[in-house]
């Protein structure tokens, strides 16, 4: 299952039936689930935990030291969860300590080709990172977020679940584009494919108007939603983005 040009340290952990193909590297301190496939000419330096059921293209490289001056050499460490497809020279990198100390990306994700997940990120499941979108240092990112191609989101911004964003970040449900983000609408073909009823649809567009279109200050539209959402729990996601923002929010 090894092919014999690649070059795999004695102190890596691989499974049985992990696939490598010629010319890919992978460092000591490196564990790699059952049923995971890499392509040729990757790169995985640990340490550095990999689920099962992974695809990683050519050129990938994961793993590496974070791309910050303050790090040390410290042993950060990155964790990937179960069937992730990381495309043509995707790049993800360990954590720091000024922060957890790890890189987390959960399961289910579609890296394309050339993005970027830097030091201390935190994905969920289901997210998808259209070419070349970057994530700078420490960002959270919400199960089922789309980003679209050439997005980039500033490090310690969290990007809500089921949101789709171009530039910068949205709260969750959010469609937001430009330069810098603006919210546009609700992502409704998105949250109609992932199965939220039409209900449930037609409250997260009363939220995000009660949000961004009814004049409300921030503060007066959060206890509103706070409303809502004790019988809608679709809201939910909406009142606990804004409680847990650090940076505000596009708006």
């Amino acid at each position: 299952m090894i092919d014999s040009r690649a070059v795999v340290s004695p102190q890596a952990q691989l499974a049985a039936d992990v696939e490598v193909g010629p010319f890919t590297v992978i460092g000591p301190d490196v564990v790699i689930g059952s049923g995971t496939w890499i392509g040729p000419h990757a790169v995985i330096n640990g340490p550095t935990r990999i689920g099962t059921g992974n695809k990683i293209f050519q050129f990938a490289s994961l793993g590496d030291a974070p791309q910050d001056k303050k790090y040390k050499g410290e042993p950060t460490l990155l964790e990937i969860g179960d069937r992730n497809v990381f495309r043509e020279s995707v790049t993800v990198n360990r954590g720091t300590t000024h922060d957890r100390g790890v890189t987390l990306i959960g399961n289910d994700n579609l890296l394309m080709a050339y993005s970027h997940v830097a030091h201390d990120c935190r994905l969920g499941d289901q997210i998808v990172m259209a070419n070349c979108a970057t994530l700078g240092g420490h960002v959270e990112i919400g199960d089922w977020a789309t980003l679209g191609g050439l997005s980039a989101v500033h490090q310690y911004t969290k990007v809500g679940a089921h949101c789709f964003i171009a530039h910068n970040a949205a709260p969750p449900y959010v469609l937001a584009v430009g330069r810098p983000a603006a919210p546009h609408s609700v992502n409704a073909i998105g949250l109609q494919r992932r199965g939220f009823t039409p209900e449930q649809i037609l409250n997260i567009r009363r939220a995000y108007r009660l949000l961004y279109r009814s004049g409300l200050k921030l503060k007066m539209a959060l206890e509103e939603l706070e409303k809502a959402a004790e019988t809608q729990m679709e809201i939910r996601p909406f009142v606990e983005f804004i409680k847990r923002s650090e940076r505000s929010i596009v708006r």
